[in-house]
């Protein structure tokens, strides 16, 4: 389950003790240490079974013949359009990306709108021939949904939510309880480029080699490394909160210390000039089509020539090592030799970029 924006429209005495002012906070961003605080105290005690409480990209349960995975989204981005992809490419990749996390190889996604009075037909036009290109590209069918339209000034534009299932790959037990002592910690590409894409075009910001978002699907080279043997122990694609949220919410959930070296984190000069200018962490920043693998440190230089071979991780990299059991930590090794220890930021700093 993906931290997500939840109206602030709860009562003014919360039973999680959270006060009012950090409900407004949460309605401000998407993401940080609030979001998931409100997801772990209010909203898992709610619904709370079994399947839920792992909290994972997606839920994975017992199927008639194997194991069903199933994962849901809701895409708010602003603009609609950026470049390298728009809202429409987002919410498909998005969801595939969350079951291909899962170890599934998805099946079928569903979509929903939530159109504002007074958006043009030609924008709705040019997103959903982006979605149906993105699912055709894919090989993943979109097969059923539903349309609302709100008032206008009400919707701010068009929001979007997708819904997928897929199959699980037997013997396959991937998420962070099965991460272990001296495994390798590797990344698929270079990082923050979708989150500096959006705020390029939101501030006016024009760079020599311009910025185009990420945005990729992933199923492919999660299914490669899979049908070649690879021990996966855990995998997450980096959306909101970026590198640093999935390393310190896998960090957390398995009770383990990841060490990651700050020399091997590939970023574009671009990028990192962009974040200059804002003053934010390409290590928080939102990736659309990137992904963290936990693999045994053996197998390590396998993963990476297996991903090595997809156009979206022809940077793959080793960044870290999962360290003892304990507090769950990321300790950064910075370029100047020190370490720092990475956590989450108390609310998403980039709002509404996916």
């Amino acid at each position: 389950m993906t931290p997500t924006a939840f109206s602030p429209s709860f009562p003014s005495v919360c039973p999680t003790g959270l006060p009012d002012n950090d409900l407004v906070l949460l309605a401000h961003g998407g993401g940080g240490r609030l979001s998931r605080r409100l997801i772990e105290s209010l909203i898992v005690p709610a619904f709370d079974n079994e399947l839920l409480r792992m909290l994972h990209d997606g839920a994975v349960a017992p199927f008639p013949g194997g194991r069903l995975a199933f994962t849901t989204d809701s895409y708010v981005v602003r603009p609609l359009e950026f470049p390298g992809g728009d809202i429409g490419t987002l919410a498909v990749n998005g969801t595939i990306n969350d079951l291909a996390c899962c170890g599934a190889t998805p099946l079928y996604l569903s979509c929903a709108f939530i159109l504002e009075e007074g958006l043009p037909l030609s924008t709705f036009e040019r997103i959903l021939h982006s979605m149906k290109e993105s699912a055709a590209a894919a090989g993943v069918p979109i097969i059923t949904g539903d349309t609302k339209v709100v008032d206008q000034g009400k919707g701010d534009g068009l929001y979007v939510n997708t819904a997928g299932i897929g199959l699980v790959r037997p013997g396959t037990a991937i998420g962070p309880k099965s991460i272990g002592q001296g495994d390798a910690v590797l990344l698929s590409g270079d990082i923050g480029r979708h989150g500096m894409a959006v705020m390029a075009v939101r501030e006016g910001l024009e760079f020599e080699s311009g910025l185009t978002s990420d945005c990729a699907p992933l199923h492919r080279l999660v299914g490669d490394l899979l049908d070649s043997g690879v021990d996966v122990h855990c995998l997450r694609d980096l959306t909101r909160g970026g590198l640093a949220a999935a390393l310190v919410e896998i960090a957390e959930s398995a009770g383990r210390r990841l060490e990651v070296n700050e020399h091997h984190l590939p970023v574009t000069p671009s990028v990192r000039g962009a974040c200059e200018l804002l003053g934010l962490d390409p290590l928080h920043v939102a990736c659309e089509g990137r992904l963290v693998a936990f693999v045994p440190e053996a197998q390590a230089e396998s993963a990476l020539a297996i991903m090595r071979r997809h156009e979206c991780a022809r940077q793959a990299t080793r960044i870290g090592r999962v360290g003892s059991p304990g507090p769950g930590q990321v300790v950064l090794r910075t370029t100047l030799g020190t370490g720092r220890l990475l956590d989450l930021p108390l609310t998403e700093p980039l709002p509404r970029i996916c």
